[in-house]
């Protein structure tokens, strides 16, 4: 069967998702000599039982299998599939139209055998699992293993083996991932352009979120993640969407889709509200922007990717220098962290099956083993500590924020109280927050920018505003 709608580039037309499939399950094989089983979950009830949250399966499951199966296991040994998977219930074919039979499923996936669901225990003996994210899904698994199960972030024995192995398989995008990624990219850039397009005649924030989750519905896409579109920049994860559009504002959007294979896009950008930036925030959008392209120059295999993150924070805090708002040598400043005041997140994450791939699993998948994380105020919330390697997706996103918890802290003000003008600060008050965010992939010898077709320079940004 050729690739069909979760795989829809004609880039691969003469390749099957069975074959892609096939390939992946042998570079597991390659790293465990265990069986393997993985579950894809099932829906959630929003509030009567016929009212379901959409499905999405374990992305562990889904890289594996390709397709969002719900309610299904598969079993992995020795490259070999077998998929556990009961025939849907007649009667469901009133609501949902006819569905495909089990081995239907198994043809297009390249299963080698298929069982319902019934059959899984006697196929479970000696397997590993990553645990599902649902309570009811986890004591089925503990149940057909015969075993408890560990917290994802502290797995052990061969689940621990395991995660490792899978990490080491998905750090790196084979083909088929990669058309599935730029598909995304490709969208979410749409939908970028139509926020901003939006945005003059808009009153709430809830109007330019419309316009940019309407174009990523319409290519038959879902969200993501949950979309931040806002005015109130220096919250990070801002998710309320009724806030007024003032004429002064600027606007944060980071907006990503995701294919119906379940690969996705994270993009940031930050625009003014009337379509021109004002002196002040134009001069901390270029701080931004300098720390964003200096970091994605920097990208390439065998650098550190805390490398690319201390870049941007010296970047950073030579433009804040620069404008007054630091006091000091920047190299100095990065080492007392006095950038992460403005700038306290990490540089970035690997992208893939999830927006930020692999966190399921806790620090397995974004640290190197014997790596742990830093209890400086600057590098604490780095999500990725490795060398960067071909065909690894990671985000770059620099940004500058006026996060009241922070600045107003007590201890902060005394501890940075000669190194930051706080006078000076005021001058920015307009500048709630900015992020510029791309998805880069790295190459053989250096980068390629998947969303470079969004522009990130202000006029460009302005004119898209304007037009």
């Amino acid at each position: 069967m050729l690739l069909g709608s979760n795989y829809p580039s004609s880039v691969l037309r003469d390749r099957t998702l069975e074959t892609i499939l096939h390939e992946r399950r042998q570079r597991l094989a390659q790293l465990v000599d265990f069986p393997v089983i993985l579950w894809s979950g099932r829906s959630k009830s929003r509030n009567f039982p016929a009212n379901k949250y959409p499905f999405r399966p374990s992305s562990h499951f889904l890289y594996f299998a390709g397709l969002p199966l719900e309610n299904a296991a598969i079993r992995l040994e020795s490259g070999r599939l077998h998929l556990f998977y009961d025939d849907p219930d007649p009667s469901g074919a009133l609501w949902h139209g006819e569905q495909p039979k089990r081995h239907q499923i198994a043809s297009t996936i390249g299963a080698d055998a298929a069982f319902p669901l019934s059959e899984l225990p006697a196929q479970a003996a000696g397997a590993a699992t990553i645990p599902v994210q649902n309570d009811d899904v986890r004591s089925l698994q503990a149940g057909v293993l015969g075993r408890s199960l560990s917290p994802l972030d502290n797995l052990q024995g061969i689940d621990r083996q395991l995660v490792r192995a899978i990490v080491q398989v998905r750090l790196t995008h084979d083909a088929g991932a990669l058309v599935e990624l730029r598909h995304a990219a490709a969208v979410t850039v749409e939908a970028h352009k139509a926020g901003m397009a939006a945005t003059p005649t808009a009153n709430l924030e809830a109007e330019v979120r419309g316009a940019m989750e309407g174009v990523i519905l319409a290519h038959n896409m879902s969200c993501a993640y949950n979309s931040i579109v806002t005015v109130h920049g220096e919250v990070l994860h801002n998710e309320q969407y009724h806030h007024a559009i003032n004429a002064d504002d600027l606007i944060l959007a980071d907006v990503g889709a995701e294919a119906p294979s379940g690969w996705a896009a994270d993009v940031t950008r930050t625009w003014p509200a009337k379509g021109t930036f004002s002196p002040s925030q134009r001069a901390i959008y270029e701080v931004v922007l300098a720390a964003h392209d200096r970091c994605i120059e920097a990208v390439k295999p065998g650098v550190e990717y805390r490398h690319i993150h201390l870049l941007a924070a010296q970047v950073m805090a030579e433009g804040l220098v620069e404008l007054g708002i630091l006091r000091g040598r920047p190299e100095d400043l990065v080492e007392a962290d006095a950038h992460a005041l403005f700038f306290p997140h990490g540089i970035g994450h690997l992208l893939g099956l999830d927006v930020h791939d692999m966190e399921d699993l806790g620090d397995y998948a974004g640290y190197e083993k014997g790596r742990a994380r830093s209890r400086r105020f600057g590098l604490g919330f780095l999500r990725l500590h490795r060398p960067l390697k071909p065909s690894m997706l990671v985000t770059i996103e620099p940004g500058f924020y006026q996060v009241p918890g922070i600045l107003n802290d007590a201890g902060n003000r005394q501890t940075y109280r000669e190194m930051v003008n706080w006078q000076r600060l005021g001058d920015f008050a307009d500048v709630r927050g900015i992020r510029i965010e791309d998805d880069v992939l790295v190459t053989p010898d250096g980068a390629e920018v998947l969303t470079a077709a969004l522009p990130t320079q202000a006029g460009a940004i302005e004119d898209l505003v304007r037009d």
